[in-house]
């Protein structure tokens, strides 16, 4: 069946509520993301984003205060990398907090303590077909 053209273009981003903004920023940019964004939505609220280089897709830093809620507990989402150990060695020396790598028949990862407590699992899937 022809459905025609997809709607969806593509994932511009996921959101993720956070206590600091600022502190989720500097441990993403830990992990190789630029700050591509951040811009006045009201007083006291930031429109704030962090993406991979050449990436289209980006993670929303949303000010959970700023929306009357408590900040996100879990990732909706999981990183890749091409050396997980590599990755995992970098990590450590960089101070953030990283378990593993574990091995499981679907696959290994390592799990990424970032500063507000959320566990951020990466896998070594990052290139197509492994």
């Amino acid at each position: 069946m022809d459905v025609g053209p997809p709607v969806i273009a593509r994932i511009a981003g996921a959101m993720l509520a956070v206590e600091n903004q600022d502190v989720m920023v500097a441990f993403f940019e830990k992990l190789g993301f630029a700050k591509t964004v951040d811009r006045s939505l009201w007083p006291g609220a930031r429109w704030v984003e962090v993406a991979l280089p050449g990436a289209q897709t980006s993670i929303v830093l949303t000010p959970a205060r700023a929306y009357h809620r408590e900040p996100d507990r879990l990732y909706a989402l999981t990183l890749s990398c091409h050396d997980l150990l590599a990755t995992a060695e970098t990590l450590r020396a960089a101070g953030i907090e990283v378990d593993g790598p574990t091995h499981e028949p679907s696959g290994s990862y390592i799990q990424v303590v970032d500063p507000e407590g959320r566990v951020l699992f990466v896998n070594d899937k990052a290139d197509p077909g492994s």
